[in-house]
């Protein structure tokens, strides 16, 4: 299933993800010319993964919050 297709379900908090839900993700781990995996669709692909199973709770942690909320203003 291409990640364009797939339906996020990426909420506050992370939850468990099923086999199902783990079969979208990359076969193998690659670095290729400097970047996860070999194309756009698995590298967005295995984000919406990790933030399916982390929450966006935890995610925004990792940045900046000043980055984030111009980020969101921006997309939105």
């Amino acid at each position: 299933m291409s990640s364009t297709k797939t339906e996020w379900r990426i909420g506050r908090k992370g939850k468990l993800l099923n086999v199902e839900r783990f079969m979208l993700a990359p076969e193998k781990i690659e670095l290729v010319d400097g970047k996860l995996f070999w194309s756009d669709e698995a590298r967005t692909t295995m984000l919406g993964l990790l933030l399916e199973n982390v929450g966006i709770d935890e995610v925004i942690k990792l940045g900046l919050p000043r980055l984030w909320r111009e980020a969101v203003k921006e997309v939105l």
